[in-house]
């Protein structure tokens, strides 16, 4: 057999075998790398939890690990809870943007249900709720009637 035989035989195996088996590698690859990304910015949320319950253990004295509202503050202390909050409502709309869409596939279902659970503990507590409207101007539009209607939902349950 000739050798330009040879390399064109080689170069049609190539292009049949070869070219295909490329491009599903990249798309394999590029997929993986996607899941990646979004496995990291799952675990930089929720060590940004983390860290938010660290610094409620910090100030043990606002109870915000109780269900139910904390009541009889002096004026410091609410100052500090609307803070507490505030910080809180920033990484629940971090959390919204960049991990929610209304259709998603079940792995990413899986993971927002971790924090839709969070966001809705936290609407139980009556004086989560009764801030939301001091917490949420200047919030993204859509997640304002998201965490509005969770704690409506939360609201309407408690009364049950």
């Amino acid at each position: 057999m000739p050798f330009m035989q040879i390399v064109e035989l080689l170069s049609m195996l190539v292009t049949i075998f070869g070219l295909p088996l490329a491009i599903f590698i990249f798309v394999y690859e590029q997929r993986k790398q996607r899941v990646n990304e979004e496995e990291e910015i799952y675990q930089m949320l929720s060590d940004g939890y983390t860290s938010f319950l660290t610094l409620s253990l910090q100030h043990s004295d606002l109870r915000l690990q109780s269900e139910k509202a904390t009541l009889d503050l002096d004026d410091e202390q609410r100052d500090r809870l609307l803070a507490m909050f505030a910080i809180l409502i920033a990484l629940f709309e971090r959390a919204y943007l960049v991990a929610y869409e209304p259709d998603m596939p079940e792995r990413r279902r899986r993971r927002w249900s971790s924090w839709e659970d969070f966001m809705r503990e936290w609407c139980r507590r009556e004086d989560f709720r009764n801030a939301l409207p001091q917490l949420l101007p200047g919030e993204d539009p859509e997640f304002a009637v998201y965490i509005r209607r969770l704690a409506h939902e939360e609201a309407a349950r408690n009364l049950a």
